[in-house]
């Protein structure tokens, strides 16, 4: 008799160990799994990546034109022909938007005459009145250079816009001629346009239109 119990108390001893291992290799799963879950990166599964953005805040520059651009009440054709107007007998050489003193809109624009004698008329962007003109500091083979460079340009500003903005609507902030690194002569356009105020700009062709460079200011 006291064998047999000590048999059965055997049996069960066994049997309670079994199954203590068995809910302590449970719980240590468990608490495993746990772990992973709350890591992330140790369970294997990578963590999803924010989704990138398809258009940023504006840059410096796009900031400035957005600023710049509504706040000109003249164009740079009125600024054009007041800055000519102020010099007699000159040519457009040059134009561009500018913020000036006090951060108001202004146009300098450059002009010159037939013998290549430049002068620089700055135009209030809001009035568009243009103050007194400034006799640019040029010796003679700058004055022989620009007129030279006058002769040859059979397109006139107008004229170079009209086939920039044709090719891509916006508002011109820049006009000037110029000469491209095959020496031939150009009108270098910008063109800002106000769904992103990127700024483009077009080399245009001073004898025949034709526009030789497009290249788009993304900055």
């Amino acid at each position: 008799m006291n064998t047999y119990r000590m048999g059965r108390n055997a049996q069960r001893t066994r049997a309670t160990a079994a199954l203590v291992a068995l809910l302590t290799a449970s719980a240590v799963l468990v608490g495993c799994g746990d772990d992973n879950d709350k890591g992330g990166e140790a369970s294997g599964t990578p963590k999803p990546s924010a989704t990138p953005t398809t258009s940023g805040p504006l840059t410096e520059d796009q900031r400035s034109r957005k600023a710049l651009i509504p706040a000109a009440k003249t164009s740079y054709n009125q600024a054009l022909k007041a800055a000519t107007a102020a010099v007699e007998g000159s040519k457009p050489v040059a134009v561009e938007l500018k913020r000036g003193a006090g951060g108001k809109p202004e146009w300098h624009a450059k002009v010159a005459t037939e013998d290549g004698t430049a002068s620089s008329v700055r135009v209030d962007a809001v009035s568009g009145k243009a103050d007194r003109p400034r006799a640019e500091d040029e010796d003679g083979d700058d004055k022989k250079k620009l007129a030279d460079r006058l002769r040859r340009a059979t397109v006139t500003a107008q004229q170079a816009v009209a086939t920039a903005t044709g090719k891509k609507s916006g508002t011109v902030s820049a006009v000037e001629l110029d000469d491209n690194d095959q020496k031939k002569e150009i009108w270098s356009v910008d063109v800002v346009t106000k769904n992103d105020w990127n700024k483009t700009t077009f080399d245009v062709d001073a004898t025949d239109r034709k526009i030789l460079r497009e290249h788009v200011d993304r900055d």
